[in-house]
């Protein structure tokens, strides 16, 4: 991951050559009289995803051909129009605008209060992940994707809970850098957030099938402790990661994601009870946890109690 620190500049120019370096290439024209840019720029990059905060400071209009990489861009103050393809957009908070790749857009007014939560894909990263996840290629998902996105409920608000929490680590930029397992995971799960809530089930297909469910049960019995992403399950179960999700519902009663959590806290309770006495840490790490404290919240609401206690609550059992 990379963050993007320093000085904020006061020069048009070097404003945009920061914002070009880190998201895309474009033609930056000032507006309302010339005010000079008080720039925000922080991001955390996940490979193939990259999430930051951007800000001018200042009114700006900008013309961009997004080469190589899809955008979201999700305003957290103020107000960003643009031309989408289906024609204006005004975005405001709750509400995300989308860019898609290799595609002329013109943001016509980026006012001077809105920073955005800004989100990139490379497209063709996104697109084989598109393919497997909802089953539409590349050509199908520039038709399917809306310009804007409502982040107010439903799947659309659980993948901007999902973005929000990685960007509220905007100031440990070296957070997983050395894990490159969790950084997939990641922008695996922010990917599949995104095309889950942004593309509409066009109802084809079938739900994945008992026999299917079964060989990833297997799987996932067999080793819960892997950097398991959504679009990896949907492989083993030989489906897309929508009709997967419908399958576990339909069969199982539970997502995929809900399943492998619950196998993991299983272990994880298993060995802090167990006579090697591991460590928290070592127990997260072991069964495929991206995080000490996102283990010690799923094991508290599961069991109860947070796992420091495991041992004594057995004990006392």
């Amino acid at each position: 991951m990379r963050a993007r620190r320093g000085r904020a500049p006061h020069d048009w120019d070097q404003a945009s050559r920061q914002v070009a370096d880190a998201y895309f290439p474009h033609e930056l024209r000032p507006l309302g009289g010339g005010r000079e840019p008080r720039l925000t720029l922080r991001t955390l990059d996940l490979g193939p995803v990259l999430v930051g905060h951007v800000g001018w400071g200042a009114d700006a209009g900008i013309e961009c051909d997004y080469p190589g990489a899809y955008e979201v861009n999700l305003p957290l103050t103020g107000h960003l129009e643009s031309r989408g393809a289906r024609g204006p957009v005004s975005s405001v908070p709750g509400q995300g605008t989308i860019f898609r790749a290799d595609t002329p857009s013109l943001i016509s007014h980026w006012d001077a209060t809105c920073t955005v939560l800004g989100v990139k894909f490379d497209s063709a990263w996104l697109d084989r992940e598109s393919e497997r996840i909802i089953g539409t290629d590349r050509s199908g998902l520039r038709a399917e994707l809306p310009d804007q996105l409502q982040l107010d409920a439903g799947r659309a608000h659980a993948w901007r809970q999902v973005v929000g929490s990685l960007a509220a680590h905007l100031q440990n930029p070296d957070l997983f850098s050395d894990v490159g397992p969790v950084r997939e995971q990641l922008a695996g799960a922010v990917a599949a957030g995104f095309l889950l809530a942004s593309c509409p089930d066009s109802g084809e297909g079938a739900p994945a099938r008992p026999r299917s469910i079964r060989r990833l049960l297997g799987e996932l019995h067999d080793d819960p402790g892997r950097a398991w992403t959504a679009v990896e399950m949907a492989t083993v179960a030989g489906t897309t990661a929508r009709r997967l999700q419908e399958g576990f519902r339909r069969w199982v009663g539970t997502t995929p994601t809900e399943y492998l959590t619950d196998v993991r806290l299983r272990r994880a309770h298993a060995d802090l009870v167990g006579p090697a006495a591991p460590t928290v840490s070592d127990v997260a790490a072991r069964w495929g946890f991206s995080s000490a404290s996102r283990f010690a919240a799923a094991y508290r609401k599961r069991y109860g109690r947070p796992p420091s206690q495991a041992r004594d609550w057995h004990v006392d059992a």
